[in-house]
This record gives C-alpha cells, structure tokens and sequence, in this order.
C-alpha cells in the first residue's frame, strides 16, 4: 500500500492539469492557475513520499514525468497560445496572426526536452541545472493575471507586446534547457550559514507575496533565476 502512495499524489498532480486545461480554453485563466498551483503541490508530494517510504522506482518517476508534461507542459503552452490568440494585434484574420499564436506551444515543446533530459540526468539530485517545469508553468499561468491585476484593458493579452510575449516564449524554452545550476530549495537541516542564500529567497518571495500578490508570482521566479547566477559567479570567483 505504501507503493501507492506517491502515484496516488502523481495522479492529482495529472488531474488538475487536465482540470486546469479545461479552464484555460474557458479563459479562466484564475481557475487555471490554481489547478496548476495545486498540482505542483502535489507533485511535491509524491517525491516526499517516495522518499519517506523508500518506495521510489522506475514507474514512479516516468509517472511523474507524463504529470509534470501535462500540467507544467501542455497548460503553460496553452495559455501562452491563448494570449496570443486573444491579443489585441492578432485580431485580424490574416494567416500570420493565426500561426504566430501556435508558438506559444513552444514552450510544451521545451518542458518535454527538460524533463526527458532531467530523468536521465544524474547531477539533478540535490540541485537542478535549468529552470525547472513546475516553475516555468508557475510562470506563465500567473502572467494573464498579473496582466487583469492591473485593469488596463479588457482584451486578453492586452498589456504585452506581441512580440515580447513570443521572445518570453523563446526564452522560456531555452532556460528551462540552458546549462545554469540554480540553487535547490531543500533545506535538510535548519543551518543559517549553510542556507543563508535559500533563506533570503524564501524571506523574501514571502514578503512579495504578501505585499504585491499575484504580481510576486513572476518576479520570484525572475529573482530565483537571478540570484542562482549571482551566486554561481560568485561561487566562481572564491574558487579562483
């Protein structure tokens, strides 16, 4: 029964991104990011539990794989499509504005390289090297709403430029791939000065949350990307 267990989360994790597909081709896209938001919690639970019960194997991790292509794969790719789609410069019916959207799904196509590429690589285990799906996804579901938050416009993608949202696109996929280690998350055991670069992180990503809501989503994954640089140079430079 214990073997169960982890799948059991994995299954939640496929669930809401199936659930938050749903929601964006509605256009809910609030909906959408908390199906997303729930799924990533889950996917940090099904790793939790395979641990704890000393049950992780193969089936567990291709599982977690397929889940993490659908919610933090297909739906960041479906809403970057839908952005596109709906946006004020693409209203026209002429053939580039119907193809220019589908490269919103550019980004799926760089979440499914990532995690084919992280399964097989064995440096990953503590830390990671590239931005990882889950908050790639966290992303790009919190942008229409950071873009409502401020009520600039009524039209959907209305407060980016078509062009920036295409480059964001492109640069998406490329650091999700990129050879950047990023500082992991896990604290083992409460040490100030052995974690004093993930505790600021996370001191910091709270006070935002608390004080700029939804618009902290993208500027913490923005300072996460941003101090795992500042920190390799510096890592780099004491190693001279």
């Amino acid at each position: 029964m214990k073997a169960l267990i982890p799948n059991f989360f994995t299954m939640l994790n496929l669930f809401c991104g199936c659930v938050a597909l749903v929601f964006v081709s509605n256009a809910e896209f609030e909906l959408a990011f908390l199906f997303v938001s729930l799924g990533i919690f889950f996917d940090f639970f099904d790793g939790f539990f395979a641990r704890k019960f000393n049950v992780a194997g193969p089936l567990g991790v291709q599982l977690d794989s397929l889940a993490d292509m659908v919610t933090s794969g297909v739906v960041p790719g479906y809403v970057m499509y839908q952005m596109l789609l709906n946006s004020r410069v693409f209203l026209v019916l002429e053939w580039h504005n119907i193809v220019l959207p589908f490269l919103g799904f550019i980004i799926t196509l760089g979440a499914c390289y990532r995690l084919a590429k992280f399964n097989i690589d064995t440096r990953q285990s503590d830390s990671f090297i590239g931005l990882p799906t889950p908050a790639n996804a966290l992303f790009f579901t919190s942008l229409p709403l950071v873009a409502d938050y401020f009520h600039n416009e009524i039209d959907l993608g209305f407060s980016y430029s078509k062009w920036f949202l295409i480059a964001l696109t492109f640069l998406s996929a490329y650091v999700m791939n990129a050879e950047i280690p990023l500082f992991s998350l896990k604290i083992k055991n409460f040490s100030f000065a052995k974690y004093k670069l993930q505790i600021f992180f996370l001191a910091i990503s709270v006070l935002m949350l608390i004080f700029l809501q939804i618009v902290a989503v993208p500027l913490i994954i923005l300072i996460y990307v941003l101090l795992s640089v500042i920190n390799n140079i510096v890592n780099k430079k004491a190693s001279v």
